[in-house]
């Protein structure tokens, strides 16, 4: 497992790139943001490129810009609500990195979403809620999750450190289990 780049995954409104800047923090990392990328690359908000060109181009270019941050390590990477849910974009962000789920509420996503009008998908709550259900099968494929409903950032953040610290450990120890043979063989 490479612990050396971060992917934060989850639904809109989980905190995802407000944890992924904290972490970015803590770990002297760069962060960076799928859909400010976009946003740069197209020169418009996310949801005129939903409204313009559609969904089907929206996921078109989050894979590109995907696919442009795979050689970058030491990094933190807030991932948009969609990302992790296709299996290209999960078999990219699973084998580049870590993935860490912030799992929210539902509730808890509709009271952080109420005043936002930047969310093309956020405008239909029963949509929104078949989407949030059929996400959450993807999200719980995530390498480590962090329950996001009733801890604050930096909480969410020391979770996720304590994970990583963890599984550094766990994977060089499993190396230094490995049987080599007598050096005078080699």
């Amino acid at each position: 497992m490479r612990t050396d780049k971060v992917y934060v995954i989850g639904f809109m409104g989980a905190g995802k790139s407000s944890v992924a800047r904290a972490l970015g923090t803590r770990l002297g990392w760069r962060v960076q943001d799928i859909d400010e990328l976009i946003e740069s690359r197209e020169h418009q908000s996310i949801a005129t490129v939903f409204a313009r060109n559609g969904e089907a181009y929206f996921r078109r270019i989050e894979h590109e810009v995907l696919c442009e941050l795979v050689h970058e390590r030491q990094l933190v990477v807030a991932t948009g609500g969609g990302t992790f849910v296709g299996t290209d974009n999960r078999n990219i962000i699973n084998k580049d990195g870590v993935s860490i789920w912030l799992d929210v509420s539902f509730d808890r996503v509709i009271d952080r979403l109420r005043s936002d009008t930047k969310r093309p998908l956020a405008a239909d709550h029963t949509r929104m809620q078949t989407l949030f259900e059929t996400r959450r099968t993807a999200y719980a494929l995530a390498d480590f999750r962090v329950d996001a409903s009733l801890t604050s950032i930096d909480e969410q953040t020391e979770q996720i450190l304590e994970w990583i610290r963890i599984e550094t450990i766990r994977t060089s120890v499993s190396y230094t289990h490995l049987t080599l043979p007598p050096s005078d063989l080699v």
